[in-house]
């Protein structure tokens, strides 16, 4: 069953792409026979729905949408996307997608970095939201994940992240990160959110719920452009030990660190910005 992938939305536009938008998030369109599915919407700006017709994607044939998580990068499109759709729409997230988040800029100032849109305005405009902490199948051989167990010591986490409660700003642990599952021919494809549960972590995962079934592409964000030094040499360790074939790079895992992993892994890693398109058996 053939599965195509385009980036819609992300942080940089390469080469002569003319008339494409680049903005920080992350967006990407599925379509394979029987379903057409939106993962993360990007930010609130216009990157999103103005990307989209310029790569033959009509948004209003989408069947679902997924969430990765609640941060205003990949959920601020929601709004946008849902006006674009016109029709109420099934939204797979988890429950802690709605929470109140901050970030600390390189300034020292803390800035909000949740969801920008209540719920209920949302609704009005025709999300149905199916929300979950589970690995649960959305189409026939599509999976999120669910809520990711954090095994990997190495795996820190953001410290610049926040999270509001009792009116105390304390480290957000960002229980509702998930990535989306892909079932091939060739075996599995992984797409990433942020993946603020860690790279490893997810795979470690995925592996369990889908046993015996061969990761042999993850694609989206790393978040490894915000992570200590030591998490990245780790995270190439166990990648170097897996048999995974293509490794594709976008979004929060920086310039830096793609390098180093690009460096490390040779010849499977791609950069995976604003127009990528793939197909995969």
């Amino acid at each position: 069953m053939p599965t195509t992938l385009t980036i819609i939305t992300e942080n940089t536009v390469v080469g002569k792409r003319d008339g494409l938008y680049a903005e920080h998030g992350f967006s990407v369109f599925l379509e394979r026979p029987g379903l057409r599915m939106l993962f993360d919407t990007g930010p609130a700006g216009i990157a999103t729905l103005h990307n989209a017709p310029r790569l033959g994607i009509d948004l209003r044939v989408a069947e679902a949408i997924a969430l990765s998580h609640g941060h205003a990068d990949h959920t601020g499109g929601l709004l946008g996307v849902l006006r674009t759709i016109g029709t109420p729409i099934r939204v797979y997230a988890h429950p802690g997608i709605f929470g109140d988040r901050y970030s600390k800029r390189a300034d020292g100032r803390i800035t909000y970095a949740g969801m920008p849109y209540k719920r209920e305005a949302l609704e009005g405009l025709g999300a149905t939201f199916d929300l979950s902490p589970e690995f649960r199948a959305v189409a026939d051989g599509v999976y999120v994940t669910g809520q990711i167990p954090r095994r990997r010591a190495f795996e820190t986490g953001d410290a610049e992240l926040y999270v509001r409660r009792n009116g105390a700003l304390v480290q957000d642990p960002l229980l509702d990160d998930q990535s989306l599952v892909i079932e091939t021919e060739d075996g599995l494809l992984v797409i990433l959110g942020c993946c603020h549960a860690g790279l490893v972590n997810t795979l470690d995962q995925v592996r369990a719920l889908l046993p015996g079934r061969r990761v042999h592409t993850v694609l989206g964000g790393t978040h490894l452009g915000f992570a200590p030094a030591e998490q990245l040499e780790q995270t190439a360790a166990v990648l170097r030990t897996l048999d995974i074939r293509t490794v594709g790079l976008s979004h929060c895992t920086g310039l830096k660190a793609g390098a180093y992993l690009a460096r490390e892994l040779g010849g499977g890693v791609e950069f995976c910005n604003v127009g990528y398109r793939a197909t995969f058996a």
